[in-house]
């Protein structure tokens, strides 16, 4: 399909015919930005990247652990992929964007989704995002995973 609007409708028509998974991958990047149908106790960790490597490596991890990941890169993206209802239990916000980028996505976030927590990952300039959840340097994911799993508990 062409257009994530599109390929959102498309999902939803095709979710509603069946009780399997379903999920939306963008090709290019090879990331899934769309999922219905979800099992209630696989657990879904939605990721605001903005930078792709950072992106990959963290879907990569995320994954291997169990967790189904929909990722995207930047507010504008995440904006348009939230705006049909989504079932996640974790939202992460990556590092590599000014903070005022940053505090917006997680306000915006909070609106939408007011029961599901957020976890910051903060350059050493700025250890505290405001209205995050949860605030971590980032550093590997020895870092950050456990409290991912804190998080969904």
């Amino acid at each position: 399909m062409h257009g994530l609007e599109n390929a959102r409708r498309k999902l939803q028509q095709l979710a509603r015919t069946t009780t399997n998974e379903c999920s939306v991958i963008y090709l290019p990047a090879r990331q899934v930005v769309a999922l219905a149908n979800i099992a209630r106790g696989k657990r879904v960790v939605f990721q605001v990247a903005y930078e792709e490597r950072r992106l990959e490596q963290r879907a990569g991890v995320l994954k291997r652990v169990g967790y189904e990941v929909i990722s995207v890169v930047g507010n504008e993206r995440a904006q348009a992929v939230l705006s049909l209802p989504q079932r996640v239990d974790l939202f992460i916000v990556g590092h590599k964007a000014p903070e005022q980028t940053r505090r917006e996505i997680v306000v915006w976030l909070k609106a939408k989704y007011p029961k599901a927590h957020v976890l910051a990952l903060n350059p050493p300039e700025c250890l505290q995002l405001p209205g995050a959840d949860y605030n971590v340097e980032l550093n590997g994911p020895e870092t950050w995973l456990p409290i991912v799993e804190a998080a969904v508990a």
